[in-house]
């Protein structure tokens, strides 16, 4: 075991003190900070720029009535805008806007029914904040026209915008409540991105690391000492406890830039990621599935880059592994919203599925126990076969040379290994 302890030592200390290694962290755990902040850092620029400076519409009204209305509406809700009663011809503003002395303008008018014309004129291609507030202001002054025509008070006008009561009873035995099922859905979709780029980071460094010391004929010396089969766990242990370590820390980052950060607003970012409604065994199950997924990538990595004797040649060799990880992440997005469909209850079993499609049946539906455990005993059982049949490969595998030809030298790689 010294010697494996060894090699798990140099990959896991050797990557941690990379530039890119330590420079990755140090931005990750920055952006993470950034934008759990972001709200914060936008108010900070516009007091700065002046983001909220007053703004003048130019009104063009036929009615002689709503542009006092539409300012009346702007002073309780929008004080930044201030409306202004143009004696200018339409014309004669469009040409402004043409020749950008002016951002805006709006004609107001009545038709022969008392209701509101109102038509908006820029240059902007991505004006859409102003014209939204001035078509709440003005559906507003609408309705309390109309009120006024139909004598309604204020107390009737409020009953015709009244909400229902709707209550939803699910009787499903797989149906969990609507706050443990949009936290469930969160929890589920931030595990997907994070054992997509996991595997899809840390698989493709431990391919590359084995091509590496093959390329630099290194291999040849540490097998002579050490054995095939420990080389290959060790790295894959190694470099893969790196990655967890990386992932931990940025998962230390995020929770305390989201205390650091917390406001009091209720259903506001905190209160969105604060998994309050989750159920314990559903945080065990993506820590489960988590680990369980990362290391069956990896053992899948370290067997197809023993194959590979030049780094170039390594995301062509593991392409396959990418679109297993893909389909997967595919599939589980695809369940989101309806986690109960019959093709995800097939793929769940399938192993390099499972990690991502099974959690999302877990984590959104209350499952019978046997399917989570099932699904576990069968990707367990993957990763031993994996590791068994890697390992006759990564035997041969590490003393081939040459170009490589695709997944067809696997079977010439076993063939060199019994000899």
């Amino acid at each position: 075991m010294r010697e494996f302890w060894i090699i798990f030592k140099q990959a896991f200390v050797t990557k941690a003190k990379t530039k890119s290694f330590v420079i990755t962290s140090a931005v990750m755990i920055a952006a993470i900070f950034l934008f759990a902040n972001v709200s914060k850092i936008i108010d900070v620029v516009q007091n700065v720029t002046g983001g909220d400076s007053e703004e003048t519409l130019q009104v063009i009204d036929t009615s002689g009535v709503l542009v006092d209305k539409l300012n009346e509406q702007f002073n309780v809700n929008e004080k930044a805008i201030t409306v202004e009663l143009s004696d200018k011809t339409e014309q004669e503003l469009m040409k402004k806007v043409e020749e950008e002395k002016i951002d805006s303008f709006l004609t107001l008018a009545l038709d022969d029914s008392n209701t509101i014309q109102a038509n908006y004129t820029t240059m902007s291609a991505t004006d859409f904040s102003l014209p939204s507030k001035i078509q709440d202001a003005l559906q507003t002054i609408q309705t309390e026209m109309k009120a006024e025509e139909l004598s309604l008070s204020g107390e009737q006008v409020q009953t015709l915008f009244l909400p229902i009561q709707f209550e939803q009873n699910n009787i499903s035995p797989s149906a969990k409540s609507e706050n443990e099922l949009n936290q469930a859905r969160v929890l589920v979709y931030v595990l997907m991105f994070v054992i997509y780029f996991a595997v899809i980071l840390y698989s493709s460094m431990i391919a590359t690391e084995v091509a590496t010391e093959k390329s630099s004929r290194v291999m040849e010396i540490l097998i002579s000492s050490v054995s095939p089969v420990k080389h290959m766990f060790a790295k894959v242990l190694g470099i893969g406890s790196l990655g967890l370590a990386q992932i931990a820390l940025y998962g230390i980052a995020g929770f305390i830039a989201m205390k650091t950060a917390a406001t009091e607003i209720p259903g506001g970012f905190s209160d969105f990621f604060s998994f309050s409604d989750i159920n314990k065994v559903t945080l065990l199950y993506a820590i489960v599935f988590f680990l369980l997924g990362y290391f069956l990538y990896a053992t899948l990595a370290a067997l197809l880059g023993s194959l590979v004797s030049r780094t170039e040649d390594v995301q062509q060799m593991i392409m396959p592994m990418t679109m297993l990880i893909v389909v997967a992440f595919i599939l589980a997005a695809s369940g989101l919203g309806n986690p109960e469909l019959g093709y995800l209850q097939i793929t769940s079993f399938i192993p390099f599925f499972a990690p991502l499609v099974m959690f999302l049946r877990v984590g959104m539906l209350d499952l019978p126990v046997w399917e989570p455990l099932l699904s576990i005993a069968i990707m367990l059982v993957t990763i031993f076969l994996l590791g068994w049949f890697g390992a006759r490969v990564y035997r041969g595998g590490v003393l081939m040379y040459g170009p490589s030809r695709s997944l067809k030298d696997i079977k010439k790689a076993i063939q060199l290994g019994k000899e």
